[in-house]
């Protein structure tokens, strides 16, 4: 199996977090910026293709409380999509992308320790 990716922004306490996890069980791992690194629209639609945008899309950060009222309302995913790329931090983070099959790879959200320990504790 290829390296997962972690996706995020590097100072979140959460990302941190998972990395932390990750370098203390030597998972090997890439870090990929959101917003040094920057996301793609077929990124995104990749991720939404094996979650939810409810899933995806941080509803409860500042960022998101912060948009225009006629940003938040009538969202379908075209727009959702749009407002991540515009604000990464709109993102919940981190995404944690795993497998190297081209066609369907298992994407995570955010940081859970048990859940991780599942994936790569043997």
């Amino acid at each position: 199996m290829a390296a997962p990716i972690i996706y995020g922004i590097a100072n979140c306490d959460t990302v941190k977090k998972a990395r932390r996890w990750l370098d203390e069980h030597l998972v090997k791992h890439q870090f990929h910026d959101f917003r040094r690194d920057g996301l793609t629209t077929k990124q995104l639609k990749d991720w939404l293709s094996e979650v939810e945008l409810d899933v995806l899309l941080n509803k409860r950060s500042r960022t998101w409380r912060e948009l225009d009222e006629s940003d938040k309302s009538n969202l379908t995913q075209a727009k959702a999509i749009k407002l991540m790329l515009e604000q990464p931090s709109l993102i919940k983070r981190p995404v944690l992308e795993l497998g190297n099959n081209k066609k369907r790879k298992r994407i995570l959200v955010g940081f859970d320790a048990k859940q991780y320990e599942s994936l790569f504790v043997k």
